[in-house]
């Protein structure tokens, strides 16, 4: 089960395919997304990734920021984010722990959920969606939810 609509955002420090650290607290005063999903180059997460770039006009002209994170290391995201022409960062949490963190996990096998949260400016999870299946989805929830804001 996802975080709750109201509670604030975990703390996150992961190595980003901007070659710098991304750190949460750096975007303080703005709402963000933040998508996890299981893994580079399958199936599902590549319509994800792919949705989100194809709607990424909505997220910049909203100015919310949209950051996909996985377990994957930075090479394998940055071949992702060429292959498909990703206009947003990638992070890294190769040991899992932000998943955890941000209920994203699978417990026994250990891979991201794939999950979206929406932060609002002092970093509280104003929105949620869940669905493994529902790639497309997430995208669709997130541009509703913040015409809602």
């Amino acid at each position: 089960m996802a975080l709750s609509i109201g509670s604030k955002a975990p703390t996150i420090q992961l190595p980003s395919t901007s070659d710098r650290l991304f750190r949460l607290e750096d975007y303080l005063g703005k709402p963000l997304i933040l998508f996890f999903y299981p893994k580079d180059f399958t199936k599902g997460c590549t319509a994800e990734a792919c949705e989100f770039r194809d709607q990424f006009t909505e997220f910049r002209d909203m100015e919310v920021p949209v950051f996909g994170i996985s377990r994957d290391d930075i090479p394998t995201h940055e071949r992702f984010k060429e292959a498909y022409k990703l206009p947003f960062d990638l992070l890294s949490d190769s040991d899992g722990k932000v998943c955890k963190a941000y209920d994203a996990l699978v417990p026994l096998i250990k891979m991201p959920k794939r999950v979206t949260y929406l932060l609002d400016a002092q970093h509280h999870i104003a929105g949620v969606f869940e669905g493994l299946f529902e790639n497309k989805k997430h995208v669709s929830a997130m541009i509703a939810q913040l015409g809602k804001s």
